[in-house]
């Protein structure tokens, strides 16, 4: 075969594969990596098994579609910015926080890596975002709106416990949304009849040493962040020296705690999973509004209240939407 033959051969294969009809190797599918920080105790916390099933219900799944590097501090609020630099240096394509000390860290490890956010009471005042409707930079994420709800948790603790006098609000003291949690309790304590202490503790030590001042007859409210395992710390000496105490979420009661008023830790991570896709999709964080936490739950261990030596009220078993007996 001459030469300018097989010159056309070659010719009118090349163009035989690049005819629309011609055979083609489907494209490989992307694998996102999301890179999660927080100061849970262990790797599954709730917020993240939320996003891992909110993302399955929106049709992304893990291994396939999806990674996750988890990093996690154990309660240690020091171990949080080297956990976001490792984050950034392995490359993940977005990083997914719990809580505002995780989201600080996160925000100042990377100014490009998009960031999702969850269990943050008031992103703004924190220093995380601009403004709710528009977010700026690489941040969006869900509010879990503790400084609204606060005063709440501070009026069903009364209602269960009509008695009380004094209640202590112990808080991380580096934490600050809880500072801010602080103001509208003060602001709500005179009308519910109840001094307020508030006490904040940046380490063990000190915690412990709170907890010893506390007498019968007083009442806890227990931050929502948790930093140095304070809310663990209180459940159990609510428990053991049977102080009444109310949580920030229905995990605490499902530990043995008395009660609950706030956002559910599972459903903010599947409310979150909505924005994680859009980011991964394309969306810029900037331009998604943050958005306060779906849903809010009021969590009732009766078990407990009649261990304390408590009844609880009709009204409240009527619009708790947990019970736990």
């Amino acid at each position: 075969m001459s030469r300018p033959v097989r010159g056309w051969i070659a010719l009118l294969a090349v163009l035989a594969l690049a005819a629309p009809g011609a055979e083609a190797q489907p494209a490989k599918p992307r694998t996102y990596r999301v890179g999660v920080l927080n100061e849970a105790w262990a790797a599954n916390h709730p917020t993240v098994e939320g996003l891992k099933a909110g993302l399955r219900e929106l049709g992304l799944v893990e291994g396939r579609d999806v990674t996750f590097d988890i990093r996690f501090t154990e309660g240690k609020p020091g171990a949080t910015p080297a956990a976001a630099q490792a984050l950034v240096k392995a490359g993940v394509d977005l990083i997914f926080t719990s809580n505002e000390a995780a989201t600080l860290a996160a925000k100042e490890a990377t100014p490009q890596i998009p960031i999702v956010f969850t269990l943050v009471g008031n992103p703004v005042a924190a220093g995380i975002v601009t403004s709710l409707a528009r977010p700026g930079g690489n941040l969006t994420g869900i509010s879990n709106l503790t400084i609204e709800l606060t005063p709440k948790r501070l009026e069903v603790l009364k209602t269960l416990v009509p008695g009380l006098r004094r209640v202590w609000f112990i808080y991380y003291g580096g934490d600050l949304t809880d500072s801010a949690a602080l103001v509208s309790a003060l602001q709500a304590a005179p009308r519910l009849k109840v001094e307020l202490l508030p006490r904040t503790v940046i380490e063990p030590a000190q915690l412990a040493a709170v907890l010893a001042e506390i007498k019968p007859g007083d009442g806890l409210l227990s931050p929502y962040i948790d930093t140095l395992d304070i809310p663990a710390t209180i459940l159990e000496a609510s428990l053991v020296s049977r102080i009444p105490a109310v949580f920030p979420a229905a995990l605490w009661v499902g530990h043995g705690g008395l009660v609950s008023y706030g956002p559910d830790f599972h459903a903010q991570g599947v409310q979150a999973a909505r924005l994680v896709v859009k980011v991964l999709r394309g969306a810029r964080p900037r331009d998604l509004p943050v958005e306060g936490a779906d849903k809010i739950d009021l969590a009732i261990n009766v078990k407990t209240a009649a261990q304390l030596g408590l009844n609880v009220p009709r009204k409240l078993l009527l619009r708790a939407d947990t019970i736990r007996r």
